[in-house]
Formats: C-alpha cells, structure tokens, sequence
C-alpha cells in the first residue's frame, strides 16, 4: 500500500471528475484521478456556448457548430428550429474532449493513474482506502484519501456502496454508432443541422439521435424498454438518411440517469458527482454541462470539508445544485412523462415545437441554463397552448 496520503482521489475521469479535479488540484490541493483506459460514453456530444465560457474550453474543441434542430414526428412531419442569432449548439467528440479535460487536470497538479475502482476500505487510519486494480499487471493497489469523489457513471460502483440508494437511480440505455458522414445526403441528411427523432419505432420511451460532428456523426438511440433493439433502430435511422454505405468509427453504449440521487454524500468521507450522481437532464438527456457544473460543485463542497473536517460540507453540493438547476429538471422531467408517452402525444409535441414562442424560450433557456423570466406572457401563451395541446382541443398542423 502507498503511504501517501492524498487529499482527495476521483474516481472517474469523464467531464464531472476532470473538472473536480482540475479544480482541486488548481487550488493546491493532492489530487489522484483514477480512470479506467479506453472508455468512451456514448454521447451526441452537444454543448452550450455557455460551457466554453464557464469552464474556459478553447472552441477550437468543437468539432462542428449546429445552428438549428430539426424535430421529426411520427408521422414524419419535421419542424425546424432554427438558433437564430443567440448562439449556436457546439459540438464535440468525447473521445478527445474527455481526454483534454484529464489532460488539465494533469497540468493542473492532479497525479493521472489508470486502473478499475474495486472497493473502498476502512482501518482505521485517517481517511479511507480507495482499492483499484492497475490496467498493467492486473494489481490490486491501495490507496489513502481524505475524502473520494466517485465520477465514475451512472451504475457507479462508488455509489454502490457507499450512498444510500446509490446505483439504483432510473436510467435510459444509449447506443450510438459514429460514423464517417458526407456534408448531406438527398434523403435528408444535413451536416450543419442536429436531428431528433420523436418517433415510436425508433424508442417507445425516448428519442433518437442525429448529431454532426464535422467528418463524423453520431447516430444513436436512447430507451428503458430492455426488449427494445437499440441497434435496430440506429440501422433504420441510417437507411431512411442514406447514412448505410458510410463507415462506422465505433459503437459505444452505456446506461445514462435521468434523475439525481436524493443524496449525494456518505455522511462521512466520499461523495458523487456527475452521472453517478444523476445529473442528467431529463426529456434532452443533455449531461456534458451539467456533469462538469456538477463536479465544479462537489470539488467546492469536497474542498470545505477538507478545510473543516465536518462531513455537512459535503450535503452543500447537492443542496446548491438542485437549488440552481432543479426547477429545470423537474420540468423537463415532467415533459418527458407527458410528451414521450405515446406516438400520438409525440406528435403533438413536435407540432407544439413550431410555435415561434416555444422555439425562443427553448433556446435562450438551452444557451443560458436557467429558466428565462423576462416574457412572462410568452410562458403563459406556451402554457395554454401546452394544456391545449395535452388535452386535444388543439388540431394538429397539416
């Protein structure tokens, strides 16, 4: 065993525990990041100007610049949303994007190892033992910690053990096929445009996927139903766009939460941040942003209790993330029950998406991250005209 004594170890290298610590590390602090080699989340890789701005990431990262949506619906019935002048939707590949995250860190001060989390233990000593087997060698390395971060995904073994009711938190499956994709194609693909897909056959409970990532695309799907066949869906999606010819980079799948946890702390001495902890967006399954937000904050909240010594530091960091973001989740958590139910709700939905209030409200609260308040009457038109349509009282558009 080390005798070293970090003061905190992250388990977990996506964007939440590289920006954790990054962080830590930058404000002084002995900083292990333990990341398993090799794994890529599958993700469309979609973020928000306002994520280069809050966690200075170079735009030369993004590897395309959508500036619309187009919303298909069952019937195949597409609604464009165009971004207009306030932004446009970065996107980029996990693949480097993650890897220049922990690479910061690294610069930061943080020690990089790579290995597989095993266990946290306890004797006695100050802190507990973080237990990981070392990717050469196959190892069983222990190392001491004052406080652990687990960053490491939605099924995370840190939570496991260690939170209450930790693991166990409502996920969607993703699967992505990324590809090797032309400017356009005459079926309808569009290099410049992110596509989304509302439509039963594709997933019964969420959406499918096609988002531009210069020479690449992502091309994925997301469902809960375990009898779904993710891969059936992405070939069909492929077909109908005439993306089947075009080569596939890779295929990646993963489990992804779309609900925190209702704790994020042991009580004592480990904490969660990022898709262990939940904070994924519901409806979008937007998470880049709220993941590197989330570790931001557990990185403050981890720091406090390391000046302190008292574990209430460590409940901050849920308390003040749901405090700014919580009213978001619920709502978009709400969207997802009503709307993603059933094909004909789905088809409401999208015709809902081309109201010209909806579109502008969705993006300025897409770039900025919170709820805009300053056209109240345009919220109470999109209320009425949600109710109406949830209700039916609404005719579709032809």
């Amino acid at each position: 065993m080390s005798e070293t004594i970090y003061d905190v170890i992250v388990i977990g290298g996506g964007p939440s525990g590289a920006t954790a610590a990054c962080d830590l590390a930058g404000a002084g602090h002995k900083v292990l990041l333990l990341d398993r080699a090799g794994r890529i989340k599958p993700c469309g890789g979609a973020v928000p100007p306002r994520l280069l701005e809050d966690f200075d990431v170079p735009e030369s990262l993004l590897v395309a610049r959508a500036r619309s949506a187009r919303m298909i619906a069952p019937s195949d019935r597409t609604v464009d949303m165009p971004v207009g002048e306030i932004g446009f939707v970065g996107m980029v590949d996990r693949d480097q994007f993650d890897e220049w995250l922990r690479e910061r860190a690294a610069h930061a001060g943080a020690e990089r190892r790579k290995g597989t989390f095993e266990a946290i233990e306890r004797d006695g000593g100050t802190g507990p033992l973080v237990c990981y087997r070392e990717e050469r060698g196959g190892e069983i390395v222990k190392v001491r910690a004052r406080v652990v971060i687990g960053a490491d995904g939605a099924r995370s073994g840190v939570a496991r053990q260690e939170i209450a009711g930790g693991g166990k938190n409502p996920c969607v499956f993703a699967y992505h096929e990324v590809i090797r994709s032309p400017a356009s194609t005459e079926q309808g693909f569009d290099g410049d445009r992110c596509d989304v897909f509302y439509q039963g056959k594709l997933s019964p409970d969420f959406y499918g996927w096609v988002f531009p990532h210069g020479e690449t695309a992502s091309v994925g799907v997301g469902s809960a139903n375990k009898g779904f066949s993710l891969r059936g869906a992405v070939k069909t999606m492929r077909g109908d766009l005439g993306l089947e010819e075009c080569e596939t980079v890779r295929c990646e799948g993963a489990p992804i939460p779309l609900k925190p946890l209702k704790r994020w702390d042991n009580g004592r001495d480990v904490i969660v941040a990022g898709d262990a902890a939940g904070v994924v967006a519901p409806a979008s399954g937007e998470g880049i942003y709220y993941a590197m937000t989330g570790g931001r904050i557990v990185a403050q909240a981890a720091a406090g209790f390391i000046a302190s010594g008292n574990p209430a530091a460590l409940k901050t960091a849920r308390k003040r993330f749901m405090r700014e973001h919580g009213k978001v989740f619920w709502i978009l958590g709400m969207m997802q029950y009503f709307w993603y139910s059933s094909d004909k709700r789905r088809e409401r939905f999208v015709d809902m998406c081309a109201d010209p209030d909806v579109q502008q409200l969705t993006w300025q609260a897409y770039m900025n991250k919170r709820l805009v308040r300053a056209k109240p009457m345009a919220h109470l038109r999109i209320f009425l005209k949600d109710t109406a349509h949830l209700l039916g009282l609404r005719p579709l558009a032809q």
